[in-house]
């Protein structure tokens, strides 16, 4: 049995071995053609593999390169850059307007600009489809006076020493807001943020009711966003002042050094503003109003023409020089701000006055003046003591052309 089972075995063996020995000797021509197909088989998967390799990686590459477009743009847009916004902020509210491709264009070009982190808030006109590099250069672009040449504001300038009503005018003309507007935010100086010590008087006059913005409306030049509205440029106004007056301790100052009240030391700055045409005699001109206004002076009556013609101008009437200001103006008892038959200080400020003469409110120089007036062509201011000395003073200026006051 065995021996039968090992023959059987032997037998397929050897048969096998000489089935393989034929192969090795060359195989038959349909076995080679099976050959070399598979071979070109995997030679076309393989090239076919490699390009959709090499397209792959192109598609990937395309995919993380950084998006940009290639000029200047074309039409325009507004964009706000808000406080605080720095290269990503912008690159994103960019990109929504279709200003640039990518943020990260954008991003790339803000870092690589050194002058980036100097972009100022507001608004800005651009174009659509920039290249990143220039939307940040337009961001920065300022003209010889070295204003941004694509910021969008209104700019308005207040001069020193303008009453509320023509405040309100130059506001108007330069952000088109009703003059109405402003005179309607005007009359809520708490909603303006005039902090509550400005409210009151030491003097023992009441405040003017209803209460009047004159005064706290800072002189300076302004820069308002599109669609500002007349109480926040009034609010800014006003923050403006309280800034001015901190940083000079005027509320300090002059309760420290007179007595007074803030509200009453801003009414002498206004009228200081108005009197003196040089800021060198502000301080002077209100030391004057103290000692009218608070020593021993017959009746405490400042006489000024300029209070007289504020009554006019808030009235409707039109501001006379002295000369043309009549008697009977000058003895108006209807008129709240004639400081000739009014004893003290009017009611309250007659303008809007500058630095200078707040602080000119504040530093007052001691002395036992009781008389001004302007004495040359070249605005300057002489003082005296007294009446006598005014005469003189009042003939010098007659005779230099500025005067038609008599004694």
């Amino acid at each position: 049995m065995i021996d039968d089972l090992d023959l059987s075995f032997d037998e397929d063996y050897d048969r096998g071995r000489h089935r393989r020995r034929r192969r090795g000797s060359g195989g038959s021509p349909k076995r080679r053609g099976k050959t070399f197909a598979a071979l070109f088989l995997t030679l076309v998967l393989l090239g076919g593999l490699g390009g959709a390799g090499w397209y792959g990686f192109g598609k990937v590459q395309d995919y993380f390169a950084v998006k940009d477009y290639s000029g200047p743009g074309t039409g325009s847009v507004t964009v706000q850059v808000a406080a605080g916004d720095g290269g990503t902020d912008i690159g994103n509210k960019l990109v929504t307007v279709d200003v640039v491709r990518s943020a990260k264009a954008f991003i790339n070009a803000y870092d690589a600009n050194p002058k980036s982190k100097s972009v100022e808030p507001g608004f800005y006109k651009l174009r659509k489809q920039m290249k990143a590099s220039l939307a940040v250069d337009a961001l920065l672009a300022r003209d010889k006076d070295n204003k941004l040449i694509n910021k969008v504001s209104t700019t308005v300038t207040i001069p020193e020493g303008l009453i509320s009503l023509q405040v309100f005018n130059t506001l108007s003309k330069a952000t088109h807001i009703p003059v109405d507007d402003f005179k309607k935010a005007a009359a809520n100086p708490a909603a303006l943020g005039i902090p509550d010590y400005w409210l009151k008087r030491e003097d023992g006059k009441p405040m003017p009711k209803p209460f009047s913005i004159e005064g706290f409306l800072y002189p300076s030049t302004y820069e308002f966003d599109p669609g500002t509205d007349a109480t926040t440029i009034l609010k800014t106004m006003v923050g403006n002042f309280l800034t001015v007056v901190g940083q000079l301790k005027f509320p300090e100052n002059v309760q420290q050094k007179f007595g007074v009240s803030p509200y009453e030391a801003l009414i002498a700055a206004s009228l200081a503003q108005a009197e003196a045409p040089k800021a060198t005699d502000m301080a002077g001109v209100a030391r004057v109003l103290y000692n009218r206004g608070y020593k021993d002076w017959p009746n405490h009556r400042l006489q000024l023409d300029s209070t007289v013609n504020y009554w006019l101008r808030v009235t409707g009437k039109e501001a006379l020089d002295s000369g043309s200001l009549t008697a009977s103006m000058l003895q108006d008892t209807g008129n709240p701000y004639n400081t000739y038959v009014i004893s003290g200080l009017p009611p309250g400020p007659i303008d809007n006055p500058g630095e200078d003469a707040l602080k000119a409110a504040i530093n007052a120089p001691p002395s036992n003046n009781y008389y001004f007036l302007t004495i040359d062509k070249a605005g300057n201011t002489a003082f005296a003591t007294t009446y006598d000395q005014f005469c003189a003073d009042t003939r010098q200026a007659k005779a230099n052309g500025v005067s038609i006051g008599t004694c």
